[in-house]
């Protein structure tokens, strides 16, 4: 069953002794807004745009979490806050996507090896607040989520994307056993995403 489908038991949370994971709503947007201008410039080579730009606000921000809470509850893709255990302090957040996802299929897309992209059950994006990164926080999630996706999810072929411009995340996964399985370029944006599995 693909992930997409209205009736795929979508798992609402992960909860570990430093971390929470939820889906993200409008009323984050302060909480959420504060840590994305913290890491903005970790998102700009994450995301290979001016997002978010320096006058960004609240406001705007919770317009975005409008449209990622309706396409949540329309199963169409997935996004998930992390905070603290507390639930007072937005830590970063976590998106999962349907490998026919519009962006994803106008995007050119190369297999490193034999495996190929229709096998791919969910591709992932994550990133933490600056100050977390910095104390490695992005090191331990990375794992939890990896088990979330087995375990509560029930998938075997899921990839985690980051750009190779965010020099820092793509050196984290590196260190794992994950293996970069294929390239992928977004349309307008320069450099290359790089999707490990």
């Amino acid at each position: 069953m693909a992930i997409t489908d209205p009736d795929y038991p979508v798992p609402s949370r992960l909860t570990t002794d430093e971390f929470v994971l939820r889906p993200i709503r409008p009323t984050d947007a302060l909480a959420d807004f504060e840590a994305v201008m913290e890491t903005r410039e970790h998102l700009r080579l994450w995301e290979q745009s001016a997002w978010p730009a320096d006058d960004f606000t609240v406001e705007g921000n919770r317009d975005d979490l409008v449209g990622l809470e309706e396409r949540h509850d329309a199963h169409y893709a997935y996004t998930y806050t992390v905070v603290d255990p507390a639930g007072a302090e937005a830590l970063g957040c976590v998106y999962v996507f349907p490998t026919g996802a519009k962006f994803l299929a106008r995007s050119e897309v190369t297999p490193l090896g034999d495996e190929r992209w229709s096998d791919v059950e969910a591709v992932v994006y994550l990133w933490v607040r600056r100050s977390r990164m910095d104390a490695g926080l992005d090191a331990r999630l990375l794992p939890a989520l990896r088990s979330w996706f087995a375990d509560e999810w029930k998938l075997s072929r899921v990839v985690f994307v980051t750009n190779e411009r965010f020099e820092q995340q793509v050196a984290l996964i590196e260190r794992t056993d994950l293996r970069r399985r294929f390239e992928l370029r977004e349309p307008g944006k320069a450099g290359t995403y790089l999707v490990y599995g």
